[in-house]
């Protein structure tokens, strides 16, 4: 039954797109050419061909002097499914995230080693978005017949990318000019058909369904430990309940449904599960950082007819346009965490996707009362 589970979640690489970037490819490229030397040269950095990784990010325990644990190896692009990985993982396989804390995601380009780490891996997670096409394209370069892919956005049904009233599209800026009756996303909102939002963990019951699905993938991957994986998962599932719980107990007691969000908005997904009304300045997956006049004016105008006390902005993000909008305002600045990535200071400090969620519930509880 497991394993029937599990073979809905393997081997799922979305082929590579005419979107991809074209300075990723061209990187990508100069970058295959040195991994396949080094392999040829037999880089002392490379792994067994075992597949086992050498790597500085691993999670629950430590490489042994040969730069192996003989454990299962686990590859994440990102923090939450890396995060949901080694909460699975315990002791049992070695789990590392691609792009490093601090960085920014939809810039990040692979280097050589994280190449040749990728190769020697037995499961690798990403999201599988537009933003992820310069994976698809690595992945697509080397032999994944002795892998196991899990592409989170075939873990959950995805929704279109919103630019809701208010929003700086990636067209030339009209959004600002809209004269929308101030009733939320229902009459004002443009879909975006041809790009979904890549942001699905940010909703817990999503992250329910992907710690699952990696649960499963793992336990047909190493079949030795697959107890010890499925307890794991369960405890963490319920734990994941409990914060699921406490968003909802926050919305249903709270005095008002609507955030703003100075920034880009990751959370589309969350604020459907749990119907929260939303306007921010640019939409989840936007490449844009810097807001137009009418955008401003459109957030402020929002702030203050609607006394809206906290101005949100997420991770690893300038806070300038919060910062704008609260001197404006009176408006409280706080973090709304989406786990996209996490600073070098969290990564230290062993942040988890539950404690910065547990965060989210007390800053959300703030911004809605």
């Amino acid at each position: 039954m497991k394993a029937d589970v599990a073979n809905r979640h393997l081997d799922k690489i979305s082929a590579p797109t005419s979107s991809i970037n074209k300075t990723h490819s061209r990187v990508f490229a100069g970058i295959f050419v040195v991994v396949a030397l080094g392999i040829m040269l037999s880089l002392t950095a490379c792994a067994t061909s075992t597949g086992t990784i050498t790597g500085d990010r691993t999670s629950e325990g430590s490489d042994n002097a040969n730069g192996s644990t003989g454990n299962l190896k686990v590859i994440a692009s990102i923090f939450a499914p890396y995060d949901f990985a080694r909460q699975i993982a315990g002791d049992s396989a070695d789990v590392s995230m691609l792009v490093p804390p601090g960085s920014e995601t939809h810039s990040f380009e692979p280097t050589p080693q994280d190449i040749i780490k990728l190769q020697e891996c037995d499961i690798f997670i990403y999201v599988g978005g537009e933003s992820d096409a310069w994976i698809d394209d690595m992945l697509s370069s080397i032999d994944t017949s002795d892998k196991h892919i899990i592409r989170l956005m075939d873990v959950v049904s995805t929704r279109d990318e919103v630019v809701a009233e208010g929003m700086q599209g990636e067209a030339p800026d009209n959004q600002g000019e809209q004269q929308g009756d101030d009733k939320g996303q229902e009459n004002t909102s443009e879909v975006h058909q041809d790009e979904q939002d890549e942001h699905v963990w940010t909703s817990v019951p999503n992250a329910k369904l992907i710690v699952r699905a990696i649960a499963d993938v793992m336990m047909v991957a190493d079949t030795d430990h697959n107890a010890a994986y499925d307890s794991n998962a369960q405890a963490y599932l319920e734990q994941l309940d409990d914060l699921d719980a406490r968003f909802r107990e926050v919305v249903a007691q709270a005095q008002r449904t609507t955030v703003v969000f100075a920034d880009r908005f990751p959370f589309l997904y969350f604020a459907e599960e749990y119907g929260l009304q939303y306007y921010a300045a640019f939409p989840g997956c936007s490449n844009q950082t810097e807001a137009s006049a009418n955008t401003i004016a459109y957030l402020i105008k929002k702030v203050r007819d609607e006394s809206i006390p906290v101005v949100f902005t997420i991770e690893l993000s300038s806070h300038r346009l919060a910062d704008t909008i609260a001197e404006q305002t009176g408006a409280q600045v706080m973090l709304l965490h989406a786990c996209h990535n996490i600073s070098k200071d969290d990564f230290a400090a062993d942040a988890t996707y539950l404690s910065l969620m547990s965060q989210n519930v007390e800053n959300l509880k703030t911004a809605l009362n």
